[in-house]
């Protein structure tokens, strides 16, 4: 894969399961999905996306907790780092209630 620059794009739940399908040997996460966020190149074409939703393991769906559920992308570098990051983030600001 040729080295491409990202940025964060908004990702609606159908595009997130669609491409998870696409790019995953696993299915998309079961129901319970909290948000997505998507990396997307220079063109606008979605690269990675990430699914964040309550934890799989009951014993740690505490109500506070929250799981990166899946993170496929199509190989391009940093982007799992990329959206790791976002995913912390935007939890943390709706932990604190920003």
């Amino acid at each position: 894969m040729s080295e491409s620059r990202l940025h964060l794009v908004p990702v609606r739940s159908r595009e997130a399961k669609e491409f998870v399908r696409t790019w995953r040997r696993h299915p998309p996460p079961p129901a319970g999905r909290t948000f997505a966020v998507g990396a997307a190149d220079e063109s606008g074409v979605l690269r990675a996306v990430a699914i964040v939703g309550q934890p799989v393991a009951l014993h740690l769906d505490d109500g506070a907790t929250l799981e990166v559920t899946r993170t496929p992308s199509d190989g391009v570098s940093n982007a799992n780092s990329m959206l790791d990051g976002a995913a912390w983030r935007a939890a943390q600001q709706s932990a604190t209630g920003g």
